[in-house]
């Protein structure tokens, strides 16, 4: 059960409106990097979690925020929407040229309209919606939920690592006072979520607590190539050294090892002829000729 508060999180101010900008913002709401993705991910880890009740807690109250988070971005959208042309008109757009040239489609965006999202004048009345910068709709499919609890935290540190990207590049993609001071108070949110995530995983073991799961019986594992870096350059050039390839393995029960040019163990896959009732051509489904490897 949820309840809400009225008052945003952090203040959301927008000092120049700037309608690219407010599609630029969709990606951190319903991009692969964005609140929606970060918020449905801890939810549905939380409501699968078993063991320990306070890891389910950590998730609940970190998916409610992120919520909070997705209406100050919104709400960000919308306020550089407001007052936002509908016809084509000059824009006054101060970000990053960089990033206008993109936007327009080579050069620096003499409209607004060319670098905005048609749905946020279509659809949406200059208001949010669940979807990308290209308006391409958010649809869950990278959200990691696997009920094992030290495999969701990585994925965590890893989708709050590429929202604090995004967050970062979008800080550098406006000078708007207001919206750079609600991306900071984001980015320190992703640090701090980054650091939460880390710290539970140090609880579970970290490094002794690998591989992932830790519940396998090894001895059911080829053991013999856990630990091996495998070549796969044809002239078997050796690989410069590094901590994946030498030394002892991060969970202390292996050592790494190179395999140059590592040779297949397994024959040419060949199949079978095409079954009568699967519509293929009748040539495939002839058996192939038999032939006599001495002649």
């Amino acid at each position: 059960m949820y309840y809400f508060d009225k008052r945003l999180q952090y203040p959301v101010r927008v000092e120049k409106p700037d309608p690219i900008f407010a599609r630029q913002l969709q990606q951190a709401i319903g991009g692969v990097e964005g609140e929606i993705r970060v918020c449905l991910q801890y939810f549905f880890q939380a409501w699968g979690a078993r063991g320990p009740a306070k890891y389910r807690d950590v998730l609940l109250n970190t998916a409610t925020e992120e919520i909070s988070h997705i209406e100050m971005l919104s709400t960000a959208v919308a306020l550089n929407l407001e007052n936002a042309p509908a016809t084509m008109q000059e824009s006054s757009m101060q970000g990053n040229p960089i990033v206008g040239a993109v936007m327009s489609g080579g050069e620096r965006p003499r409209h607004v309209i060319e670098g905005m999202l048609h749905r946020h004048i279509l659809s949406t009345g200059m208001a949010a919606f669940p979807a990308n910068a290209d308006g391409v709709p958010f649809d869950c499919s990278h959200i990691y939920a696997r009920g094992n609890l030290a495999a969701d935290m990585y994925c965590n540190v890893a989708a709050e690592a590429t929202g604090r990207t995004l967050a970062v590049r979008l800080f550098n993609s406006t000078s708007d006072p207001g919206m750079q001071d609600m991306l900071s108070y984001l980015i320190a949110r992703d640090t701090m979520h980054q650091q939460q995530w880390l710290a539970v995983i140090e609880e579970l073991g970290g490094d002794a607590a690998l591989p992932i799961p830790n519940s396998f019986d090894r001895s059911n594992e080829a053991t013999e190539f856990s630990y091996m870096f495998m070549g796969t350059e044809r002239s078997g050039a050796p690989l410069e050294p590094g901590r994946y390839n030498e030394g002892p393995s991060l969970d202390g029960r292996g050592e790494f090892s190179f395999s140059p040019a590592f040779e297949p163990l397994g024959d040419e896959p060949v199949l079978g002829p095409a079954r009568p009732d699967s519509a293929a051509q009748v040539e495939q489904m002839q058996e192939p000729p038999v032939t006599n490897a001495l002649t």
